[in-house]
């Protein structure tokens, strides 16, 4: 059961160096380089082509039609931080929108991912603030329920802590822990240039079947070939 009407001010954020280097990797390679874990469902998706963002979580747990909560997340942002939003059951209202997105960028915010609806698709691409999101919708949203703000949240079927990392693109969204960001780095940089090996193979013409090693399995199992 989620913690109703709290607001942790303190959390534990990474190394920032860490968190610039993550920023380098598509979400793909920090998949696969942190073991097939950390994404989102495939229905997060970015509301503009082209958005992106990394950054450490400030998490927000939303009532169903209420962006109370939205409000009191902003006066905890800091610059880099993302605002990850989940909803205490299933809401596609328009949670967010232009003027919240100006809200957050002042305070040094730098993007959304949220399990809800947002509007002003025309004004936030405008801005290039990018959001991440479960639908778009223009019904608006009251301010009369507490949830929490820098809490653990599950998004999408994700677990989202204060402070880890978020990073979004077009692939989708993936959750860093905020004690593995350096090493998840490490791993990308490593994955990212054994795909740059591999692709280079490909390109000269040699097949999938011999850069992987796949034959003999193939052979094991029972593959046949007619002629």
């Amino acid at each position: 059961m989620y913690e109703l009407g709290v607001v942790n001010t303190t959390i534990q954020r990474p190394n920032p160096d860490d968190v610039a280097a993550l920023s380098d990797y598509g979400t793909a390679i920090i998949h696969e380089a942190m073991g097939r874990v950390g994404l989102m469902r495939p229905y997060m998706r970015p509301i503009y082509d082209g958005a992106k963002l990394c950054g450490p979580a400030v998490t927000v747990l939303l009532q169903p039609g209420d962006n109370w909560m939205m409000h009191v997340a902003a006066e905890q942002l800091q610059d880099g931080d993302v605002v990850v939003a989940a909803c205490t059951t299933t809401s596609d209202a328009g949670f967010f929108g232009d003027l919240l997105a100006t809200s957050f960028r002042a305070r040094g915010g730098v993007g959304l991912v949220i399990d809800g609806g947002v509007r002003d698709i025309a004004d936030l691409q405008e801005m290039d603030f990018p959001v991440f999101a479960a639908a778009i919708h223009a019904r608006g949203t009251v301010k009369e329920t507490l949830g929490s703000v820098n809490i653990p949240v599950t998004v999408a079927n994700a677990l989202v802590n204060p402070g880890d990392v978020v990073v979004g693109d077009a692939d989708g969204v993936v959750v860093v822990p905020a004690d593995r960001v350096a090493e998840v780095v490490e791993a990308s940089r490593a994955r990212e240039a054994k795909e740059a090996t591999v692709r280079a193979r490909l390109a000269a013409g040699e097949l999938g079947l011999d850069v992987y090693g796949m034959r003999e399995k193939l052979e094991a199992t029972g593959l046949k070939y007619n002629e």
